[in-house]
Protein backbone atom coordinates (compact mmCIF):
# COMPACT_ATOMS: atom_id res chain seq x y z
CA UNK A 1 0.00 0.00 0.00
CA UNK A 2 1.44 3.33 -1.02
CA UNK A 3 -0.38 5.34 1.67
CA UNK A 4 -0.87 4.29 5.29
CA UNK A 5 -4.12 2.62 6.29
CA UNK A 6 -6.71 5.04 7.68
CA UNK A 7 -9.14 3.91 10.36
CA UNK A 8 -12.02 6.16 11.39
CA UNK A 9 -14.55 5.38 14.09
CA UNK A 10 -17.88 7.11 14.78
CA UNK A 11 -20.10 6.51 17.81
CA UNK A 12 -17.86 3.65 18.93
CA UNK A 13 -14.64 3.12 20.84
CA UNK A 14 -12.36 0.66 19.06
CA UNK A 15 -10.19 -1.53 21.21
CA UNK A 16 -6.54 -2.05 20.39
CA UNK A 17 -7.49 -5.60 19.44
CA UNK A 18 -10.13 -4.35 16.95
CA UNK A 19 -7.67 -1.92 15.39
CA UNK A 20 -5.02 -4.62 15.08
CA UNK A 21 -7.56 -6.97 13.48
CA UNK A 22 -8.39 -4.27 10.90
CA UNK A 23 -4.68 -3.68 10.19
CA UNK A 24 -4.04 -7.41 9.66
CA UNK A 25 -7.05 -7.82 7.37
CA UNK A 26 -6.12 -4.71 5.35
CA UNK A 27 -2.57 -6.01 4.91
CA UNK A 28 -3.96 -9.34 3.67
CA UNK A 29 -5.87 -7.56 0.91
CA UNK A 30 -2.54 -6.96 -0.80
CA UNK A 31 -2.34 -10.71 -1.46
CA UNK A 32 -5.19 -10.28 -3.92
CA UNK A 33 -4.10 -7.00 -5.48
CA UNK A 34 -0.60 -5.57 -5.20
CA UNK A 35 -1.64 -2.22 -6.69
CA UNK A 36 -3.62 -0.87 -3.74
CA UNK A 37 -2.87 2.82 -3.34
CA UNK A 38 -4.79 3.43 -0.14
CA UNK A 39 -7.39 1.91 2.16
CA UNK A 40 -9.77 3.78 4.45
CA UNK A 41 -11.89 1.82 6.92
CA UNK A 42 -14.78 3.52 8.71
CA UNK A 43 -16.61 1.84 11.59
CA UNK A 44 -19.84 3.32 12.83
CA UNK A 45 -22.48 2.34 15.37
CA UNK A 46 -25.38 4.49 14.15
CA UNK A 47 -28.19 2.06 14.85
CA UNK A 48 -29.67 1.27 18.20
CA UNK A 49 -32.63 -1.08 18.12
CA UNK A 50 -34.73 -1.74 21.19
CA UNK A 51 -34.80 -5.49 20.61
CA UNK A 52 -31.53 -6.11 18.79
CA UNK A 53 -29.24 -3.59 20.50
CA UNK A 54 -26.49 -1.82 18.60
CA UNK A 55 -25.60 -2.60 15.03
CA UNK A 56 -22.19 -1.85 13.54
CA UNK A 57 -21.41 -0.63 10.02
CA UNK A 58 -18.03 -1.09 8.38
CA UNK A 59 -17.29 0.77 5.16
CA UNK A 60 -14.08 0.22 3.25
CA UNK A 61 -12.79 2.48 0.47
CA UNK A 62 -9.90 1.01 -1.49
CA UNK A 63 -8.11 3.14 -4.07
CA UNK A 64 -6.49 1.26 -6.95
CA UNK A 65 -5.12 2.78 -10.16
CA UNK A 66 -8.01 4.39 -12.04
CA UNK A 67 -10.74 3.28 -9.65
CA UNK A 68 -12.05 3.37 -6.10
CA UNK A 69 -13.65 0.23 -4.75
CA UNK A 70 -16.28 0.84 -2.09
CA UNK A 71 -17.50 -1.84 0.28
CA UNK A 72 -20.61 -0.95 2.21
CA UNK A 73 -21.85 -3.98 4.07
CA UNK A 74 -25.08 -4.59 5.95
CA UNK A 75 -24.92 -3.69 9.65
CA UNK A 76 -23.94 -6.51 12.01
CA UNK A 77 -24.59 -7.13 15.70
CA UNK A 78 -20.95 -7.31 16.77
CA UNK A 79 -17.90 -5.34 15.72
CA UNK A 80 -15.95 -8.54 15.08
CA UNK A 81 -18.55 -9.93 12.67
CA UNK A 82 -18.95 -6.56 10.95
CA UNK A 83 -15.18 -6.33 10.35
CA UNK A 84 -14.95 -9.93 9.14
CA UNK A 85 -17.88 -9.65 6.72
CA UNK A 86 -16.76 -6.29 5.31
CA UNK A 87 -13.24 -7.53 4.64
CA UNK A 88 -14.58 -10.72 3.05
CA UNK A 89 -16.63 -8.53 0.70
CA UNK A 90 -13.57 -6.33 0.04
CA UNK A 91 -11.56 -9.42 -0.88
CA UNK A 92 -14.22 -10.48 -3.39
CA UNK A 93 -14.34 -6.97 -4.89
CA UNK A 94 -10.57 -6.88 -5.26
CA UNK A 95 -10.52 -10.31 -6.88
CA UNK A 96 -13.22 -9.22 -9.35
CA UNK A 97 -11.29 -6.02 -10.06
CA UNK A 98 -8.08 -7.94 -10.77
CA UNK A 99 -9.99 -10.34 -13.03
CA UNK A 100 -11.55 -7.46 -14.99
CA UNK A 101 -8.22 -5.67 -15.35
CA UNK A 102 -6.46 -8.77 -16.60
CA UNK A 103 -9.24 -9.47 -19.10
CA UNK A 104 -10.10 -12.78 -17.53
CA UNK A 105 -13.83 -13.03 -17.15
CA UNK A 106 -15.78 -16.12 -16.37
CA UNK A 107 -17.51 -17.74 -19.28
CA UNK A 108 -20.83 -19.38 -18.57
CA UNK A 109 -21.90 -22.38 -20.60
CA UNK A 110 -25.51 -22.13 -21.60
CA UNK A 111 -27.63 -24.90 -22.97
CA UNK A 112 -29.99 -24.17 -25.73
Amino acid sequence: MKHPLQITNHNIFLTTEDEEKIRRKAARLERFCDQIISCHVTIDAPHHHKKRGELFDVHINIAVPGEELVVKHEPRETVTVAIRDAFDAAKRKLQAHVQRRSGKTRLHNSKG
